[in-house]
């Protein structure tokens, strides 16, 4: 069962980063949890087991993206069992859980390929998180009742909308439906700007980059296309500011 600890009034932050200096950030400027993930340009893949080794030492409860390629959501049965591997290796690493995620062509939840992940998962001790392939579903209600029974634990959710800013109304309806039985997770574009109208929707856990850019050190390597002009990483003001908007709200 997920940590029901984190009531309205105790708000939880969840940073998600694909490198080491931004998983150090992220915990020295206060995160509750972190996801790790590698690429994050492409909305995120399995991070590397070196990264995940790091997650499991930083003292701040850890999820490990599951995702072995970028693109959609459907997977062949030799992606889902590079899947079951990556998450054994998350757990060897000492991480507190995975996320991840399975669609038919449809947009439905792949319910027998889900089954099987989260199954496999707890064997191995880990919670589960299902990311925002679940925005995908043709009925998010419905989807809703799926994750439940299958055990899962989390659900990150724009509530449907292209951003989570465009979702309130859907993410106060998953929130009120959830009645405290999963975690509803609201990301996709959070700010500190744009926070308050997400936590108005009642929802108690929030998600997000806090990132800023970066400059390319090596003007050679920018020149060769090794580094991209649009590189960012986790920035401490921007995680350390967030935080401190939950902290106040959760105490008003």
């Amino acid at each position: 069962m997920h940590d029901m600890s984190h009531s309205v009034t105790n708000r939880l932050l969840e940073v998600v980063v694909d490198t080491a200096a931004g998983l150090r950030t992220a915990v020295d400027s206060g995160a509750d949890r972190v996801e790790l993930v590698a690429a994050l340009s492409e909305g995120g893949l399995t991070p590397s087991v070196g990264l995940m080794k790091l997650g499991g030492e930083c003292g701040c409860p850890t999820r490990a993206m599951i995702r072995p390629r970028a693109g959609d959501f459907t997977y062949t049965a030799e992606e889902l069992h590079i899947m079951h591997s990556d998450i054994v290796a998350a757990a060897s690493c000492g991480l507190e859980g995975v996320v991840l995620g399975a669609n038919l062509t449809s947009g439905a939840l792949d319910e027998a390929a889900l089954k099987g992940l989260v199954v496999h998962a707890k064997a191995h001790g880990l919670a589960v998180a299902m990311h925002r392939g679940f925005d995908l579903v043709p009925d998010l209600s419905a989807a809703l009742e799926i994750a439940i029974s299958l055990g899962i634990d989390t659900l990150l959710t724009s509530g449907g909308g292209q951003t989570a800013a465009e979702g309130v109304e859907g993410l106060a309806a998953l929130v009120a439906q959830a009645a405290g039985r999963i975690e509803i997770l609201a990301g996709k574009g959070i700010t500190a700007e744009n926070v308050g109208p997400i936590l108005d929707a009642g929802v108690s856990a929030i998600h997000a980059s806090c990132n800023a850019p970066i400059p390319p050190h090596d003007s050679r390597a920018f020149a060769l296309g090794y580094v991209s002009a649009n590189m960012r990483d986790t920035d401490a003001r921007s995680v350390a500011h967030l935080k401190s908007i939950l902290t106040t709200r959760g105490n008003a």
